[in-house]
């Protein structure tokens, strides 16, 4: 049984629609319903709720935030997959790379552009992707998504094609 760590931090995967709104917003976490419809009976998902926030919301403290937790699962070795908006979430794993010089084992970025549950979305292509990513790659900060894995400090979000793409 191998264990993963799960970071939820919000972003649009993790959106829901408000009917008193009229939008969508980051309002409760999600992600724990989609793990039981995945079949992965040789892990053992362990998600923390960290925050629910667009990563266009994100500060410095809130990235110090996920750096403190991940800090404090390394101290038990795992994989570890952080759910995460996609408008930052480059700079967030960059942040990571900085400060987790040898690192043991992969930590992979993931999200969505498209809210999990919501018609077309990607959500639940790439949570899925991320969890096989984190079981097989080599230690390192990474980004994947869309059936890509990128380094983190050799990808951009390409806006206009909705995507991430090398730099």
């Amino acid at each position: 049984m191998q264990r993963i760590y799960v970071i939820a931090t919000g972003g649009t995967i993790e959106k829901v629609y408000s009917e008193q709104t009229g939008n969508v917003q980051n309002l409760d976490s999600k992600i724990d319903r989609y793990f039981r419809l995945l079949r992965l009976p040789d892990a053992e998902i362990q998600v923390t709720h960290l925050m629910n926030k667009d990563s266009l919301e994100m500060t410095d403290e809130d990235r110090a935030r996920i750096l403190d937790l991940v800090h404090e699962k390394l101290r038990d070795p795992a994989p570890i997959v952080i759910t995460h908006g996609t408008d930052t979430m480059v700079d967030t794993g960059l942040v990571l790379q900085k400060d987790l010089a040898g690192l043991q084992v992969p930590i992979v970025l993931t999200g969505a552009m498209t809210p999990l549950g919501f018609e077309a979305s990607d959500g639940l292509q790439n949570l899925t992707e991320s969890l096989l990513a984190a079981r097989v790659l080599a230690p390192g900060v990474y980004v994947v998504m869309h059936n890509q894995v990128f380094p983190v400090d050799r990808v951009r979000k390409d806006r206009e094609a909705a995507r991430f793409v090398w730099k």
